[in-house]
């Protein structure tokens, strides 16, 4: 969901508000074109052995903890089977992604805009808070008026999660399938129990990325795709009226 940086501009007749600095437009649309890049990769990475285990060690006669077919083509890059070519893509497109979310991580932090937008406050945490901002997401009530230009308390605690958790999780858990990292950094391996185990993190996190992409673009087409779409392109958002 959109989300307002600068309260200063906002115009009295048209309501109309600055928002997103040009440093979140860019990693936005950076990361929508790396996170395709690298999870139609990864699948093709994925269909040279589309089986799980956990621990150090995973062959074909080993247990698994899921198996399953092959990803179709159309949702794998490149569309055909190679593993080679869907390497290629993946890890020119992994750095890229990492130091894009390192970059914007600090410069977040240095901001301010995660502790002034994004901190969980005392209110925030009440269970009665908590539990009226469940009930509005299940009844699809989108806030209107100046509660639009804040953050609620679950959006706070998902794009946190997603941020400062998931993402470097994702990272980490790629860079400890590699070799090199492993003798560069061999803490990785006791850090995630072995190859394996890294590598079913990584599929589960990259899994979840998938839901919560799916579930933000659907809570954008329903609270008014126009004027979200227009937020985070120009910078520029119409206030919902308030219901009042």
């Amino acid at each position: 969901m959109a989300r307002l940086t600068t309260m200063d501009s906002v115009s009295n007749s048209s309501r109309t508000v600055r928002r997103h600095r040009l440093s979140t437009r860019l990693w936005h649309w950076l990361n929508a074109l790396l996170l395709y890049i690298l999870f139609t990769s990864g699948l093709g990475i994925f269909n040279a052995h589309p089986r799980l285990y956990w621990g150090q060690y995973g062959a074909n006669f080993d247990p698994a903890w899921l198996v399953l077919e092959r990803f179709p083509g159309w949702i794998t890059l490149p569309a055909h089977y190679s593993l080679a070519m869907s390497r290629h893509w993946h890890l020119a497109a992994a750095p890229l992604f990492a130091f894009a979310l390192l970059g914007y991580m600090i410069w977040s932090l240095a901001n301010r805009h995660v502790p002034r937008d994004l901190a969980l406050t005392r209110p925030d945490l009440k269970p009665r808070h908590v539990w009226q901002d469940v009930k509005d997401h299940a009844r699809l009530r989108f806030p209107t008026g100046e509660a639009a230009l804040r953050y609620g308390t679950l959006q706070k605690a998902s794009y946190i999660g997603i941020i400062f958790v998931a993402l470097p999780v994702l990272i980490l858990s790629g860079l400890t399938m590699s070799p090199g990292m492993n003798a560069a950094m061999p803490w990785l391996l006791d850090l995630f129990g072995g190859r394996q185990s890294a590598r079913s993190i990584h599929f589960i996190m990259a899994f979840a990325l998938l839901a919560f992409f799916l579930v933000h673009i659907l809570m954008v087409l329903l609270s008014g795709p126009l004027n979200q779409l227009r937020g985070i392109v120009t910078g520029r958002y119409r206030v919902p009226e308030d219901r009042a």
